[in-house]
């Protein structure tokens, strides 16, 4: 099933199979030779049976109705992102991952399930590498997550380090000051009351609800409590400045036509560095009653919007949500608008089958 997009308009109705088999032939041939497709090429190429002057005629009147485009003085024609939309949404085969590709993801992952940071970064290098595009993962929001246990070790008699545990296998941890030596009885019963009460709620909620779950054990002799009554937005909630975006190399994606004149990279080199911006864009609400779990949205040009800064013209984005626990992250390419779509779809929802991680709350 071709990928889905947070728009769906299907104006393929209007046209004639002559034209829905053209208008695919231009662009599969202008993903794979960046150069404007003509007549007489399709016609030697292609097995329509048709001369080069009737591929002609129905190539311009798909350029009427905004399908295609005319550059410069060629003679040949170039997908617009209608053109791609309609290719994407009607037209373009499935294609799915090599049993070889799949293992490699699964082999070069694997072992790093339990630190999210590092599987969040090897993961866009993975996509960067496979798509020889930019490979972007976001890691889940924890304030979203749902808190499996609070743990305390202690590294001297004056420090601890708090281990945040939150279902899905997310991990925070802090190293915090306290006011005199902590027995570890006396740290395990704490604990043990601070789980008893907050475990099973959502990080956010916690932050919300603290006071009045845990205020009556205010009196504690660890400094657990006060530290998680003087602080609770240190412990609960997501730091402005927390690194939840991870991008692979731009060396790829540098080495495409798109990408040979200096504005061009000044450009996206410029919107990568933002990093708040592009999660904005790659977390703008879809509409997501039109996507299946697991399935890979497809957004060409303007469709998915954003921030100011992001050159929505020139390029498309591939998403795919994936799920650690109760909370979710996002598995991205961001390539020009001449990609190979079924390639990126396929990997986009590789990708994010191998980071899922479902909820063990049952």
């Amino acid at each position: 099933m071709p990928a889905r997009s947070s728009m769906r308009p299907d104006p393929t109705n209007d046209l004639t199979s002559r034209e829905r088999e053209i208008l695919r032939l231009v662009v599969k041939s202008f993903i794979h030779t960046a150069g404007p497709v003509g007549s007489r090429y399709l016609s030697k190429q292609s097995s329509l049976g048709l001369s080069a002057a009737s591929i002609r005629n129905t190539m311009s009147d798909l350029e009427e109705q905004g399908y295609l485009d005319h550059p410069y003085t060629s003679a040949g024609r170039i997908p617009t992102a209608l053109g791609y939309r309609v290719f994407v949404d009607q037209l373009m085969e499935s294609s799915q991952l090599t049993e070889m590709e799949k293992q490699r993801l699964v082999r070069e992952l694997e072992r790093m399930m339990g630190d999210t940071d590092q599987l969040v970064r090897e993961s866009s290098r993975l996509l960067g590498q496979l798509s020889s595009l930019i490979g972007v993962v976001v890691s889940p929001r924890l304030s979203e997550g749902v808190l499996e246990r609070l743990e305390a070790v202690p590294l001297s008699s004056s420090r601890l380090m708090v281990v945040i545990s939150v279902r899905g296998g997310l991990v925070r941890t802090l190293i915090v000051e306290v006011e005199s030596t902590v027995r570890r009885d006396d740290l395990d019963r704490v604990l043990s009351l601070i789980n008893e009460r907050l475990a099973g709620l959502t990080l956010e909620e916690i932050r919300r609800t603290y006071a009045d779950r845990i205020g009556d054990l205010r009196d504690d002799e660890t400094g657990i409590i006060r530290l998680i009554l003087n602080e609770p937005d240190r412990l609960f909630s997501e730091h402005p400045q927390a690194k939840r975006l991870a991008l692979s190399s731009a060396q790829h994606l540098l080495e495409q036509p798109e990408f040979q004149e200096p504005e061009a990279v000044r450009e996206i080199v410029q919107f990568l560095e933002d990093e708040a911006g592009v999660i904005a864009v790659l977390e703008s609400r879809l509409d997501r009653t039109l996507i299946q779990s697991g399935e890979a949205v497809v957004s060409i040009g303007r469709e998915r919007g954003g921030t100011v800064d992001y050159p929505a013209d020139r390029y498309s984005i591939v998403t795919s949500e994936y799920r650690r626990g109760d909370t979710s992250g996002t598995v991205a390419v961001i390539g020009p608008m001449r990609m190979d779509y079924a390639r990126v779809v396929a990997l986009v929802e590789g990708m994010a089958a191998c980071l899922d991680n479902p909820s063990t709350s049952d």
